[in-house]
């Protein structure tokens, strides 16, 4: 999938955006080279009409996966913080390597600092949709919505800290509210497709998706789509060959737990 030329980035000068394309191309044809090919199950789950998709994080692999080998048109969600440059090492460290054991710490203060180039290259050059964290948000959802009404769906992996099962972590839910913008600008009640992704099987899994219900009280919605949609992406971990989960915060590969116990 091409990147996306003609979306806006704040984050960086017009004067270098053209640059910042070439140096995304390279480093993105360098990452496939080099990443294992991914395949997908569930493609009869696949709905015929732009929706949301929502899936594992799988630390960087979800991301990669789903700018590589996802099998329709997309914009993928990013953090704001990972697109600005003077933003990245706090928010690396704190999220990616901040559990790291307190001897080699500073090895990854120094790497959050090493990565912030690349990472303001690539997340402001791919097909990206920056997620704000304050009243900006709206403009989230302004994307969100003119990308669906354009066609192109969403991909968004909205897990947080707090463990829900060996598979998932809990989901932050505020993702939903961009299916409550997308009712009040459009009248449709977007879909919502979970995925799995399985490193350890090079495998993209999507399961039954699910449709927003723009009359339930709003609380009670999102408690409803969280709680089908990580059930779901259980149900089709547990019923894949036994392998091991790559969860959504670093830790060492020896603790990462399996989809099953047989």
């Amino acid at each position: 999938m091409a990147a996306n030329k003609n979306k806006k980035r704040a984050a960086v000068p017009k004067s270098e955006r053209k640059r910042y394309m070439v140096l995304y191309r390279i480093i993105r044809g360098l990452v496939k080279f080099f990443y294992p090919k991914i395949t997908h199950e569930g493609l009869e789950n696949l709905p015929d009409e732009p929706a949301i998709y929502v899936g594992n994080h799988t630390q960087m692999n979800g991301p990669i996966i789903g700018e590589l080998y996802f099998p329709v048109d997309r914009d993928i969600w990013c953090i704001s913080e990972m697109m600005h440059m003077k933003k990245v090492p706090a928010y690396a460290y704190e999220d990616f390597w901040s559990g790291k054991p307190k001897y080699i710490r500073w090895f990854y203060k120094i790497l959050s600092y090493v990565i912030a180039p690349v990472a303001h290259v690539v997340f402001n050059s791919a097909d990206t949709i920056e997620v704000h964290k304050n009243l900006h948000i709206i403009q989230t959802f302004k994307d969100t919505t003119e990308d669906l009404s354009a066609g192109k769906s969403i991909v968004i992996f909205p897990e947080s800290r707090t463990p829900y099962n060996n598979i998932v972590y809990e989901f932050q839910p505020g993702f939903v509210d961009a299916a409550y913008y997308h009712y009040k600008k459009t009248g449709k009640d977007v879909l919502f497709v979970p995925i799995y992704n399985a490193p350890a099987l090079k495998k993209l899994c999507f399961g039954k998706p699910v449709r927003f219900n723009h009359e339930n009280d709003k609380e009670a919605e999102k408690k409803r789509l969280c709680g089908y949609l990580k059930e779901e992406i259980t149900r089709i971990a547990t019923s894949l060959p036994k392998h091991k989960v790559v969860p959504y915060p670093n830790m060492r590969k020896k603790d990462y737990p399996y989809n099953r116990q047989d």
